[in-house]
């Protein structure tokens, strides 16, 4: 069973609600390497709420598809605040007919902790077309599947909550 499969129904709901709403979302994740836009497209009929996604899983990719800044990197790191900003900011530029996107950058685990990042650390990063881009962060415990799959979670509650602001 996919890792995402247990979240099948909030993916289902906040798609009936994109639809509802005319708003298109566009995702980019990097430590959940494509499971949020998988749990959104599962649905047939996804196309009307669902952009696409983008898997930036290297600071390379982050910079070359989505404008992360490289000082940004540098300087505060993929898993961070910073970063997070300007990968949402980057998917809703690239993706021109969305009007939400989300970003997604963390330690899975089980390696790649630091101090002051410890496994578990995900970023998550929301942009409203013509509004505020916002970012806040949790820290998962469990297994790297755990984490992913609690990420997606959040995510799908994140999107849920920045649409609800759209309608207003």
């Amino acid at each position: 069973m996919p890792e995402w499969a247990a979240l099948s129904g909030p993916a289902a709901q906040l798609l009936a609600d994109l639809r509802a709403s005319g708003v298109r979302v566009i995702t980019a994740e990097s430590c959940t390497g494509g499971l949020l836009a998988a749990a959104l497209t599962h649905f047939p009929g996804s196309s009307e709420g669902v952009e696409g996604g983008f898997v930036t899983y290297s600071n390379t990719m982050k910079q070359a598809v989505l404008g992360v800044q490289a000082q940004t990197l540098k300087h505060y790191g993929a898993v961070s605040c910073q970063t997070v900003h300007e990968m949402a900011e980057g998917a809703l530029r690239v993706a021109t007919l969305a009007t939400l996107s989300i970003a997604i950058s963390g330690i899975a685990g089980p390696g790649g902790a630091r101090p002051d990042k410890p496994v578990g650390l995900v970023w998550f990063g929301t942009a409203l077309r013509g509004g505020q881009t916002r970012a806040d962060s949790r820290i998962f415990t469990g297994s790297r599947a755990s984490v992913r799959s609690q990420a997606v979670e959040h995510a799908l509650s994140l999107l849920a909550q920045r649409l609800a602001e759209y309608g207003r």
